[in-house]
């Protein structure tokens, strides 16, 4: 019965989402507040529901109930329970679950937490947001029902793929669906405000926490996913520019400018209309993300799913979507008043470079991944392109450049008109770290390549920036240290929040730049007490034993690292298999020296009973994830500014606007 009460659950829950989005606006044609509020209920219901479908199928899992395809698809009895729960969200139909959920997790906190919101946007947005649920909900009843029964059933499941039976994958989805899904949010409110007809600065500030909380997410979920790629596949990288990676990517470049642009409209009401522009561009390019990943058009480890079917539903719900938000904007935007005026050289001009910036890359990153898949389709398959990680170095990274260089500039600079000359003097010292970072890369490592000379000064140019910025706002060495201190403290938490997350970018950069231009790599057949040298240090293979995992058999390798003739570390890499699909993974051995890293892998054994060795040493690569972290706590951090959580005040009843 718990697969009937779930499928029953989602059903109800499709209900709640249609009188979700019907009654709301018709409530707001009317004026009729007690018909706006249903949608609150409607929301808070959907979320119920929904999770209790997500609670069924869990159970399903945990219970090993292999009646249900799904489970028997994606399970075995044997799997530790961790991986248990999480293949409910590591395998196509129980992942739409997950992302319905969130879904409804996001509408219900604008309903519970939406109150300062006026009614009729609210109530507007909600049903926005409902039908976005509809669209969801009705993929899953009609082709990814995950509560199928089998008859009779089987009494071994088939296991989850391998590869996904870890941690990282554990909550690099529930993670990164927070950021995707959160993106809703502001493409809702965006398309309420058109309805509407009213779009100002306090539009921006209810907006702003939303699209900042999907973005914090979405950073932590890249940065996830990333070092699962690096220590789960055992090729030792963090990014290929793998077509589903940037699926991600591309609305995290398109949120940060969102984010910006947001500012400018709170502060300023200007850049109206391409503040609403990026909140509809920035979830379609998540919706894109959920067509690469489930459509079959793209081959990678990270796709759920394969079924021209389903991706053609998927690819109707993007189109439907996006092309009525843009269509409302086409006829909305006319109407709009573009708002203030300011200087180029402003902190509003500083903040349109940022915007021009990272839509540039992300245009240059959506060109990167399609060309090769429209290419495909407009000569019937008789031409077939691959872009790799080239293509993307020589056109993203040169559009990163000069955005990292102008941004600690922005907050150093006053709105509406500024100083340039005096914001650079406040950057002296920052830029004399930057340029003694560089100089002091070229002195350690002879030989070193001017551009990662360039990438060192970024990163710490970002760093000092950052500080530099806090040091301008306490006045710190202009006044006396208790009147310093009494600006740290009564500093806005959202200030503090803004630093974080551009040092945080200059962690990443610096990582970045590091493992690029110095890592060590070295490849050989060692026999039992062999070595081979990297980077300084000494790794000897000890031998290989065998060993038994719950699910899986192991080959695992033993190696003695030594540096300076001392021993420093032991690691034990493997060559796993698992047993239910008899399918091979590489578990590599990481070994962590401050920021730096060594990593081994243990190869296919050889003639003679050898086995092929890789050794990388990876220079201050933690900084890449690092980095990331620092960036998602700098969001937090401004987060938890009581002016961003509560936003603006009401300052008058918003009226329903009634068609032309």
């Amino acid at each position: 019965m718990i697969p009937e009460t779930g499928h029953f659950a989602l059903i109800l829950a499709f209900v709640l989402a249609l009188v979700q989005g019907v009654l709301p606006l018709y409530g707001v044609r009317r004026g009729d507040v007690a018909m706006m509020q249903t949608a609150r209920t409607a929301a808070l219901a959907q979320f119920v529901f929904v999770g209790a479908a997500f609670a069924c199928l869990t159970l399903a899992y945990v219970q090993s109930d292999f009646s249900v395809i799904n489970v028997y698809q994606n399970s075995h009895t044997a799997k530790p329970l961790i991986f248990k729960i999480s293949g409910v969200w590591g395998n196509h139909e129980g992942s739409m679950v997950l992302w319905v959920l969130i879904l409804t997790i996001f509408g219900a906190a604008v309903a519970l937490f939406g109150s300062n919101i006026p009614e009729a946007l609210r109530a507007t947005a909600l049903a926005v947001q409902g039908w976005i649920s509809v669209a969801f909900l009705a993929f899953i009843l009609v082709t990814s029902n995950p509560f199928l029964r089998l008859n009779p059933a089987p009494g071994e499941g088939r296991d989850l793929n391998p590869i996904l039976q870890d941690v990282g994958l554990a909550i690099h989805p529930p993670l990164l669906y927070m950021g995707y899904v959160g993106f809703s949010i502001a493409f809702s409110f965006a398309v309420a405000a058109l309805i509407l007809g009213r779009v100002d600065a306090a539009w921006a500030r209810w907006v702003r926490p939303w699209t900042l909380a999907a973005w914090m997410f979405l950073t932590l979920g890249i940065a996830v996913g990333s070092y699962w790629a690096y220590y789960e596949l055992g090729w030792g990288g963090w990014w290929f520019w793998d077509p589903v990676e940037n699926a991600s990517f591309m609305p995290w470049l398109a949120g940060g400018a969102l984010l910006h642009s947001a500012i400018v409209m709170e502060k300023r009401e200007a850049l109206k209309i391409w503040t609403i522009l990026l909140a509809v561009l920035t979830f379609s390019l998540s919706l894109l993300g959920t067509f690469l990943v489930r459509s079959g058009v793209l081959t990678s480890v990270h796709s759920f799913a394969s079924d021209p079917q389903r991706g053609l539903f998927i690819l109707m719900i993007l189109m439907f979507f996006t092309g009525g938000a843009l269509a409302l904007f086409a006829w909305r935007a006319p109407k709009l008043r573009p708002g203030g005026l300011f200087a180029p050289m402003s902190r509003e001009g500083a903040l349109v470079f940022n915007n021009l910036m990272l839509t540039a890359a992300c245009g240059a990153v959506f060109v990167g991944t399609l060309y090769p898949l429209a290419l495909e389709a407009v000569t019937n398959g008789e031409v077939k392109i691959s872009v790799g990680p080239p293509f993307f170095n020589k056109t993203f990274g040169p559009l990163m450049v000069p955005l990292l260089l102008a941004v600690p500039f922005g907050p150093m600079l006053a709105w509406k008109r500024a100083d340039a000359l005096a914001a650079a003097q406040r950057l002296a010292l920052a830029a004399g770290l930057a340029v003694v970072g560089g100089l002091a890369l070229g002195w350690y490592a002879t030989g070193t390549v001017p551009v990662a000379a360039l990438g060192l000064m970024l990163g710490v140019w970002l760093i000092a920036g950052a500080a530099s910025e806090i040091a301008f706002r306490t006045k710190l060495g202009r006044v006396a240290a208790s009147e310093t201190w009494r600006r740290m403290v009564n500093l806005p938490a959202s200030a503090w929040g803004t630093a974080t997350a551009h040092a945080g970018v200059g962690v990443t950069v610096i990582g970045v730049v590091a493992v690029t231009a110095f890592q060590g790599e070295a490849v050989k057949v060692l026999q039992p007490g062999e070595s081979l040298e990297v980077s300084g240090y000494n790794v000897t293979f000890e031998g290989a034993v065998p060993r038994e995992g719950p699910n899986y058999r192991d080959i695992v390798g033993q190696f003695t690292v030594r540096s300076g003739g001392s021993v420093v570390a032991t690691t034990e890499p493997a060559k796993r298999v698992y047993t239910a699909k008899n399918q091979p993974t590489t578990e590599a051995g990481i070994i962590t020296f401050g920021f730096s890293q060594l990593y081994v892998t243990l190869g296919d054994p050889q003639d003679g009973g050898g086995f092929a060795v890789t050794v990388h040493y990876k220079p201050l690569v933690t900084l890449i994830w690092l980095g990331a972290l620092v960036m998602f706590f700098g969001g937090a951090m401004s987060l938890s500014d009581r002016r961003l959580r509560v936003g603006a005040p009401q300052r008058a009843k918003m009226q329903a606007v009634p068609a032309e």
